[in-house]
């Protein structure tokens, strides 16, 4: 080979090395900008996303919004009062009535309603008494005396509704529904807020003979025809004058009834000896 064809061979050399070096200076200046561009658009993404939680935590919930709203509480039929909120049950005839202060999720209430609960339903039958139903949804963390939808739950609220529901069908048909929600076969631990879906409530309600497939119903729970009652309701649990703090809580003619020792579960016989005293007082 000359000299002058070896000279041209190492410059065709050096020249393609030279564009070789310059397309990938280009490729990697490409990719920089790929990443920073990338890079940004996940920033953006973030705080995007950030944004709309932030906006997302700030809205208020269904229950805060019920409870703001300026619209008139619908109150079920077989109620009177303000907003509906008072509901007696019983005879005519019956003399004395005995409050009821309950929260669909409360645990005690619930086994008082699994032993003692036949035994209110006799009573009220035989018209011993009336019972005047106060409901509570403290569980769910609410203090409607101070305007408080708490963060402990939904479903103390979305029973109390659907209880309302039952009560527009009739008076026999709540009663059937309030016992079959404290059932041992229902009723949800209180950690376990399972009565917040509807599709649950209306389950349970498929075991009353007046509300089994009954449309009306189930529209009205699916709806929350009555939610904004069950925030009276609760509203006046909170506001009682009669020193209830707690469920189950019974109340006749001004004065709380309890059990012969302090925090002594609610049996039959003690439940009797309560009420006798307090018909005779």
């Amino acid at each position: 080979m000359s000299k002058r064809n070896s000279q041209a061979a190492k410059t065709a050399a050096r020249e393609r090395l030279r564009a070789e070096r310059e397309r990938e200076a280009k490729r990697a200046k490409a990719r920089r900008q790929i990443i920073v561009a990338a890079s940004i658009v996940g920033v953006l993404a973030a705080a995007g996303g950030i944004g709309y939680a932030v906006v997302q935590a700030n809205k208020p919930s269904h229950w805060e919004a019920v409870k703001d709203s300026k619209k008139k509480v619908v109150a079920p039929a077989n109620t009177s009062g303000t907003n509906g909120t008072t509901v007696i049950i019983g005879k005519d005839s019956a003399k004395k009535t005995l409050k009821v202060y309950e929260d669909p999720r409360c645990p005690v209430c619930a086994n008082f309603e699994q032993t003692v609960g036949s035994t209110v339903d006799k009573d009220i039958e035989a018209g011993k008494y009336k019972i005047q139903f106060i409901g509570a949804t403290f569980l769910d963390g609410d203090s409607l005396e101070k305007g408080k939808i708490g963060a402990g739950g939904e479903g103390s609220k979305n029973a109390m509704s659907a209880l309302g529901a039952a009560l527009n069908v009739s008076p026999e048909a709540f009663l059937e529904y309030k016992t079959a929600l404290y059932s041992a076969k229902y009723h949800p631990l209180e950690s376990d807020d399972k009565f917040k879906d509807d599709s649950y409530l209306i389950e349970i309600a498929d075991t009353v003979p007046a509300l089994k497939n009954n449309a009306k119903f189930q529209n009205a729970v699916e709806k929350g025809t009555y939610d904004a009652w069950a925030l009276a309701m609760s509203k006046t649990f909170d506001t009682n004058k009669e020193g209830v703090t707690g469920t189950p809580g019974f109340v006749m003619d001004g004065k709380q009834l309890t059990t012969s020792q302090p925090n002594k579960p609610w049996s039959v016989e003690e439940f009797n000896n309560a009420v006798d005293a307090a018909l005779k007082g």
